[in-house]
């Protein structure tokens, strides 16, 4: 399997909590995100614990400085791809990226996004496991 293919345009939150913040680095809708204090980051599970821990996804695309909308955890978001109901999605180990679980490579850290509920939703529920894959 690899990342999935996601459609910026089409990202949106159908229910649930959303904040704002300020982006530290230029981010799209649909990337999945870590905060220091109020900025937000791409996440990637291929560096450290920290920023593998997905707080956020990314409703508005930013520039770096910009303000941005996301959707906090308990939301449903529509990822604007083809998902698999049931399936887990976790932080990629490509930076600002979401993979099915079954992609999770050796060395990375685990971030469980959510499980689909539809073939194009997400319930956004993080689970931070905080350890390395071996």
């Amino acid at each position: 399997m690899a990342d999935i293919s996601q459609t910026a345009a089409n990202v949106k939150i159908i229910s649930g909590p959303s904040g704002e913040g300020i982006a530290g680095e230029a981010l799209t809708q649909g990337q999945p995100i870590y905060f220091v204090g109020n900025v937000g980051y791409r996440c990637d599970a291929n560096d450290t614990a920290a920023k593998a821990e997905c707080r956020g996804i990314v409703l508005t695309p930013s520039a770096t400085s910009g303000r941005f909308l996301y959707a906090k955890p308990g939301a449903i978001v529509d990822l604007g791809a083809t998902l698999t109901i049931t399936q887990l999605y976790i932080v990629s180990a490509n930076v600002g990226a979401i993979a099915p679980l079954g992609d999770l490579a050796s060395s990375s850290y685990l971030c469980v996004l959510g499980g689909g509920r539809t073939t194009s939703q997400i319930l956004f529920q993080p689970y931070v496991l905080g350890v390395q894959k071996p």
